[in-house]
């Protein structure tokens, strides 16, 4: 919405532009008019828009450069008198002003003309007179509505119809307001859409009367006494039509539309400063709405989103925001299609990664209208920096970064994917092209639920950049059957994690196949010793069952846990602490939530 508005006033001298602005200001005629009035402001509190508005009275006498600098500036041009407006006023500001950024409002008594100039521009006519005080606040009321609430986004006259931009952004806003999709808005969905864009609820009669409206007037209008999509589009079509726009605009800026009928930069990238070391979350209340909204796409209540479902999810998204990747960064069930913690688990990864691409996601949600908060950033909580967490020896952090290094063909994707509960054979059913460098899914540490993203780093020893190092720990993955694999995790960790205070771990690949003799001039086990690192990690996924996940609990304990001494993390009852309850706390977790779905 506009800050303030300048209002022109356009035509030759003696037609009584400058006798309007005094009548005004003083609301009675003027005997001695001045040949120019000075720019007059209205305070916002005395216009019914609240808008502060500026009328600038422009003589003909002026040059066309001065013309140009006021129309140009202008939200709106009043022209005066009608015989040269079409042959004469129109033609001129036309040649020098954006045509799409200003509007012309034509105020006479006569009224001739009038075919013309609609034809020719969109505009608003009107008639007043300032010796008789007739329709005067009225002329610059409908001026300020004109640029404030303009009708041509909205609607075709000539077609008498909304126009297609308008009906997609008013499809997008029910959907939202339609809080458990079943396709109707019923009284408690109205009643918060209500609130929401105007501060007040509807009472239970006025419901009743918005939806006879609809009654009358169309079959399929109201379902099962609530407001069908088609009835919430013809309300706001009967709007336009009775002059009422700015109630279809009231909602449009409410969840985020500008005058082009697209979503404000401000609405999408609400500013968030995130200090260095520190990284971005979401906050439980965030959680409980990504819930709600996987759960009231999830018809079939089988706890994972069909593909028709996903798509219906994000039917309130310019486009779909998730490749085939995603099925192969997080949990899916046997037949591909995402579950509800590879649903949470890949939110959880773009707020990590792009919080900014989750501010502009939960946007297309309409999270700060659904939650009554200012902007998305509610939602999303930034961790205080890593230094502080080493220095208290405790972190309050629930998602930790491990990069997974080894030498190609080491084992790297089949341990991410083992991860996510794949195994080898169902690991060769992935694409090629559908394989992703990240696996994001749940550990359990002392009974807690954390967040543990994986990250395949490329191989490329020589070009490992600043952002392939930074992490919470570190996985040096070797193929045990292959003699020349090891010596790339060893002068990977000689070179850039022999000093760091990043912990290390060592994974020993493929340990179903017979273990070679590496060839390098330590044994991976006499490495870890030199360097007092916890002994390799036998690895395989080669298996019946699910792969094991008890290294990643243990990575992500070693995450928390950065300051523990290799002692410390050698001693099997810390690991026994550590991991005690994770099967059962994952049990736990999705039967929680299967009885929360039979009970809604």
């Amino acid at each position: 919405l506009l800050n303030d508005l300048k209002i022109t006033l356009i035509r030759t001298s003696k037609v009584g532009k400058t006798s309007l602005i005094m009548s005004l200001v003083s609301e009675e005629f003027p005997d001695e008019v001045p040949l120019r009035a000075e720019e007059i402001t209205i305070p916002a509190d005395v216009t019914p828009e609240r808008v502060p508005t500026h009328i600038v009275d422009y003589s003909g006498t002026d040059t066309c450069t001065s013309l140009y600098d006021e129309t140009h500036m202008a939200c709106i041009a009043v022209l005066m008198s009608m015989p040269q407006v079409t042959s004469h006023w129109i033609p001129l500001i036309n040649e020098r002003t954006d045509k799409d950024s200003r509007y012309i409002f034509v105020a006479d008594m006569a009224l001739k003309h009038t075919n013309i100039i609609i034809a020719q521009i969109n505009t608003i006519e009107s008639s007043c007179s300032a010796k008789n005080l007739k329709n005067i606040s009225e002329l610059f009321y409908y001026a300020q509505k004109a640029v404030l609430h303009p009708t041509g986004p909205l609607y075709s006259p000539e077609d008498k119809e909304m126009k297609p931009s308008c009906i997609k952004a008013l499809t997008r806003i029910f959907k939202i307001s339609d809080l458990d999709n079943d396709g109707i808005l019923n009284d408690n969905e109205l009643n918060f859409f209500q609130r929401t864009c105007f501060n007040i609820p509807l009472a239970p009669q006025a419901l009743e009367d918005v939806k006879n409206v609809v009654r009358k007037n169309m079959s399929d209008g109201v379902k099962d006494n609530g407001l069908t999509l088609k009835g919430f589009l013809f309300l706001h079509t009967l709007f336009i039509q009775r002059g009422r726009h700015e109630t279809t605009w009231t909602v449009l800026r409410r969840f985020g539309y500008d005058d082009d009928l697209e979503l404000t930069q401000e609405y999408l990238f609400p500013l968030l400063k995130i200090p260095p070391d520190c990284t971005t979350e979401l906050n439980h209340n965030t959680y409980l709405f990504l819930q709600s909204v996987f759960d009231k796409h999830d018809k079939d209540r089988d706890c994972a989103l069909s593909p028709d479902e996903l798509k219906d999810l994000f039917k309130v998204f310019p486009c779909m925001p998730w490749g085939p990747d995603v099925n192969n960064t997080v949990c899916t069930n046997e037949q591909g299609w995402i579950t509800y913690q590879g649903y949470l688990s890949q939110w959880t990864l773009t707020t990590y990664l792009d919080v900014q691409r989750c501010l502009e996601y939960l946007g297309y949600l309409g999270y700060s209208i659904i939650q009554e908060q200012e902007s998305q950033t509610a939602a999303v909580t930034i961790t205080r920096n890593k230094r502080i967490d080493l220095q208290k020896k405790q972190t309050q952090r629930s998602v930790f970064r491990c990069n997974v290094l080894g030498a190609r063909g080491s084992g790297k994707s089949g341990f991410l994917q083992a991860f996510l509960g794949r195994n080898l054979a169902r690991q060769k059913r992935i694409r090629e092209d559908h394989m992703s460098y990240y696996a994001m899914s749940t550990t359990y540490v002392y009974g807690q639920e954390k967040y543990l993203l994986l990250h395949e780093v490329l191989p490329d020893f020589e070009f490992l950049s600043e952002a392939d190092l930074v992490c919470d720990v570190v996985c040096l993955v070797y193929d045990i059957s292959n003699p020349r694999s090891f010596e790339y995790c060893a002068k990977v960790y000689k070179k850039h994690f022999l000093d760091s205070k990043t912990p290390c771990v060592i994974i020993a690949a493929k340990s179903d196949l017979h273990e070679a003799r590496q060839y390098y001039s330590l044994s991976p086990l006499d490495f870890c010793r030199k360097h007092k690192l916890h002994p390799p990690q036998m690895f395989t996924c080669n298996t019946d069952e699910a792969p094991s996940k008890d290294i990643c609990t243990k990575l992500t304990t070693m995450a928390m846990y950065p300051h523990m001494t290799q002692a410390d993390l050698k001693n099997s009852t810390f690991w026994l602490r550590a991991s005690v309850g994770a099967t059962v706390f994952a049990v736990l977790g999705f039967a929680m939530y299967k009885a929360l779905l039979k009970q809604r």
